[in-house]
Parts: C-alpha cells; sequence; structure tokens
C-alpha cells in the first residue's frame, strides 16, 4: 500500500507518515517510483501508536511497545502506571468541574468571597507552583513552550 493510500485509509497524514519513520516507528518496505510503500500491517501499527497517543503517551514510549520484529511487546507494568497517572488526572479534573460549576452559581457577593472559589484558587496556585520545574522539563525535551 503506498503512503498516499495509507494517509487515505488511516487519516494520518502523509507527512506524519514520513516523522513516524523517521522515528522507527514505522518502515516502509520499499518504493513504487518516489513514494513509499508499506506492508499489510501498517494500519495496525497506526492504531497501536494513535491508542498510545489518545492514552497520553510520548512516540518515546511508544516506540519500544511496537516491537521491532512487527509482534508489540507491550510492557503491562508501565501500562499500569499510566492508568494510575490517568486516574490522578480524573481526579483533578473532577474537582476543578464541580469548583467551576460551584463558582457559576455561587451566591457570595464576590468570588474572591466565596471560601469554596478561595479553596480553588489555593489549589491551582499551588499546582502551578508544583508543575512549574516539569513543565522546564518538557519545553526542554519538545523544544517548545506548552501554550499556557
Amino acid at each position: 500500500m503506498d503512503i498516499a493510500e495509507v494517509a487515505k485509509r488511516s487519516g494520518v497524514p502523509a507527512s506524519t507518515l514520513r516523522f513516524y519513520e523517521e522515528k522507527g516507528l514505522i518502515n516502509s518496505v520499499g518504493r513504487q517510483g518516489l513514494r513509499r510503500v508499506f506492508g499489510a500491517d501498517i494500519l495496525e501499527r497506526l492504531a497501536l501508536i494513535a491508542l498510545g497517543r489518545a492514552a497520553g503517551f510520548s512516540l518515546d514510549e511508544i516506540a519500544p511497545m511496537l516491537g521491532a520484529n512487527g509482534n508489540p511487546n507491550i510492557d503491562r507494568e508501565l501500562l499500569t502506571q499510566k492508568a494510575e497517572e490517568l486516574d490522578a488526572t480524573i481526579q483533578k479534573l473532577m474537582a476543578m468541574r464541580d469548583g467551576l460549576r460551584h463558582a457559576a452559581v455561587c451566591s457570595a457577593p464576590s468570588h474572591m468571597e466565596c471560601p469554596r472559589f478561595r479553596r480553588l484558587l489555593g489549589l491551582a496556585a499551588s499546582a502551578a507552583i508544583k508543575n512549574k520545574g516539569s513543565d522546564k522539563r518538557l519545553k526542554r525535551r519538545r523544544g517548545k513552550g506548552l501554550g499556557f
């Protein structure tokens, strides 16, 4: 299957396919003229990459899971760790959602006079301070800012 067909069937742009190949996540099996040609397992491999990305794994974390010989080698311990990270994120997001819903209907004259909103504000501030170091590491690793 040539790169255009893979892009069409997978929804992954050709530029991303070339990037994935450069990173060693996928391999073309040859060329048809100037176009890369991929084996029959490419769509399944791209689906595994998409699943990993949706779960929050980096491409560097996904690469070893894909297996060198085309057979996935998924680290169960890493899956458990990611599930625990997702649980923590879900809890934080639920608390944020509940706080925002409260703030939207709070009867206090000002949000700054609402004890629950002030608690939410304090949590956000402490999380920002705690994550300041990890944001710097992410920026260095990604080579760009986070956008917030």
